[in-house]
């Protein structure tokens, strides 16, 4: 059987394609014109013998065919630029502490870690998982290197790789009466029940400030400090939690604030911040794997370019 090489370029087109929503976004961001992409999309096509793409509305949905390729393109595209980082990167060799904010714990960082290891054998990565007050104070003491954290308004533009919409959130089954309606269920004064992560918290300040400013009643129900004890809490129905849609477990949904009198949510920016000290090119090359892998895992709309 002859085998069938495929085009790399065209893959990248194709991811970038459905990760934006539209073939005329890829090319804009991959600084190729619309027909470009779509020579290259109509020439995966041809080299698989399937139909990638079809219409949905104002915009695109993958066939079977195409989820199939998309998976399959993420990793060839993934090990292909871990390959040019090795060898286009200079032989690296010291080690870089690493802090990263509890939502990316179990999803970004293994990914980072293992991608950068390979690149950079000879480097030793520390990473911590933490709170957001615990990796800035570490990091401004000089205990880590690079943090993951939640911006709290002092972050430079640069440092911003996406901004995250908070949402409340809670069990993903409903019991047998609502958690909560405005004004209460049984006492019109009966307060909003909220989950929330130990003080100092930037979500639950927010939280806390958003009900104070719409006039809704709150009181904290339950408190923890990891948020593997917010997320059981929450889904034990105890109360609503506020964060964003990434990295909930199952046993959570997304609330529809209209439907409970809830206010409408902000976005929040998600920073990557460095120690303040001279840059290194280990920081550098890490800090470059992790903005590569958040935008490969959020939505085309979250991110910055």
């Amino acid at each position: 059987m002859r085998l069938t090489n495929l085009d790399l370029a065209a893959l990248r087109s194709f991811v970038t394609g459905i990760d934006a929503g539209s073939f005329m976004q890829a090319a804009d961001r991959l600084g190729r014109s619309t027909s470009a992409v779509s020579a290259q999309l109509k020439k995966l096509e041809d080299q698989t013998g399937s139909a990638l793409v079809r219409r949905a509305g104002r915009g695109l949905a993958l066939t079977d065919q195409g989820e199939l390729l998309l998976s399959y393109a993420r990793r060839l595209l993934s090990l292909n630029d871990e390959a040019i980082s090795a060898l286009q990167s200079p032989e690296l060799e010291g080690w870089v502490r690493l802090g990263i904010q509890e939502d990316f714990g179990e999803t970004v960082l293994p990914q980072v870690l293992g991608q950068f290891a390979r690149a950079h054998p000879r480097v030793r990565v520390e990473g911590r998982i933490g709170r957001n007050s615990e990796l800035r104070e570490k990091l401004a003491s000089g205990h880590l290197d690079l943090a993951l954290a939640w911006d709290d308004g002092t972050a430079k533009a640069d440092d911003i790789i996406a901004f995250l919409p908070l949402c409340w959130l809670g069990p993903a089954e409903e019991g047998p009466a609502p958690l909560w309606q405005p004004g209460g269920n049984t006492d019109q004064n009966e307060p909003l029940p909220l989950a929330a992560l130990e003080a100092p918290c930037m979500l639950r300040t927010i939280a806390c400030t958003h009900l104070d400013q719409h006039g809704i009643p709150w009181r904290i129900a339950f408190v923890s400090p990891s948020l593997g004890g917010m997320w059981a809490a929450t889904a034990a129905g105890l109360g609503i939690s506020l964060r964003t849609p990434f990295g909930h477990p199952a046993s959570l949904r997304v609330l529809d604030p209209a439907s409970y009198g809830l206010p409408a949510m902000p976005s929040l920016g998600l920073a990557l911040l460095r120690a303040p000290k001279p840059d290194n090119q280990i920081s550098n090359h890490l800090a470059a794997i992790i903005r590569q892998a958040l935008q490969d895992m959020l939505p085309a709309a979250w991110t910055t370019q």
